[in-house]
């Protein structure tokens, strides 16, 4: 059984334990162990615009948590993701650096050697799992279902710190997790634009905009669901919805699938141990379309 660290950050425990339930229960079902580690904080990402020491500081003091464990880091949000790749290849490879860093861990009793890889769930999902596995685990093919996804701003970006894993400019690695359910990904315009969310303290209003273009779009193509694999991209496309319809005039009532939700539906999970009665958009005739119910 392989065996990773599963790092939540700051949001999911908060806003998306849908999230968190359905990847522990897909990851259980494809013999991925996931080792909780309690003493886990913020990625950094917050601080980093701020103040570049504080945030590797806190990225590093998480990684040395998890090296403690010999077990590679397993992301969930795409933030965390960037950031903690980013701080692991910084420090793995700058000795005099690891060193400047490990002086502000000493003081809370940690060290971090270097020797620990950071990757996203769905990465592990398509690199170490494969999907040949994941569709031999498939007994309620998702046929005729549409799902938009979502790739985000940190999955793929820089490019320079994933080593080539997918393209950033024509991805396709949540297209294939998503058809390998029996669903159809849907190509759409724009898919690989920002959800808005990074603009959503400074101007709400071009936050929602953004947001209400690639709506628009997935109802253009007539998409059944989007399925993301970042938090923060659900609070954009769910928990702003309504207030998306209610300024634009318009109404949407998509769904938003976290990625582990899609797959926990086509291996025969059912809706609540995926954590579905959390969606705000609640996916009724999705479900009924797969003989569910809803």
């Amino acid at each position: 059984m392989n065996r990773y660290t599963l790092f939540l950050g700051c949001t999911i425990p908060v806003r998306a334990q849908n999230y968190e339930a359905s990847t522990r229960k897909v990851a259980e079902l494809l013999g991925l162990e996931l080792i909780h580690v309690p003493d886990f904080t913020c990625c950094g990402y917050p601080m980093a615009s701020l103040d570049q020491h504080t945030a590797e500081v806190m990225a590093a003091r998480n990684l040395a948590l998890a090296e403690r464990q010999g077990a590679e880091l397993c992301t969930i949000c795409t933030a965390c993701t960037g950031v903690l790749t980013e701080t692991a290849r910084v420090l793995a490879a700058d000795e005099a650096h690891r060193a400047e860093i490990n002086r502000s861990l000493e003081k809370v009793g940690l060290h971090y050697n270097g020797t620990v890889t950071v990757r996203h769930f769905a990465r592990i999902l398509y690199e170490d799992v494969g999907l040949d596995a994941i569709a031999a685990k498939v007994v309620k093919p998702l046929h005729g279902i549409r799902i938009a996804p979502h790739y985000g701003c940190h999955y793929l970006k820089p490019s320079e710190i994933y080593e080539g894993f997918d393209s950033a400019e024509n991805p396709h690695t949540l297209d294939d997790l998503i058809n390998v359910t029996g669903a159809e990904s849907v190509h759409y315009k724009d898919r690989n634009r920002c959800c808005g969310g990074a603009l959503l303290a400074v101007d709400e209003n071009i936050a929602l905009s953004i947001a209400h273009e690639k709506l628009d779009d997935l109802r253009n193509e007539r998409a059944d669901a989007i399925g993301l694999i970042c938090p923060f991209c659900s609070v954009m496309y769910e928990s702003n919805q309504k207030k998306i319809e209610q300024t634009f005039q318009t109404e949407y009532n998509l769904p938003v699938l976290y990625l582990p939700q899609i797959l926990g539906l086509a291996m025969g999970l059912d809706e609540r141990t995926l954590g579905l009665n959390m969606n705000r958009v609640r996916p009724r005739d999705l479900l009924q379309k797969i003989g569910i119910g809803g």
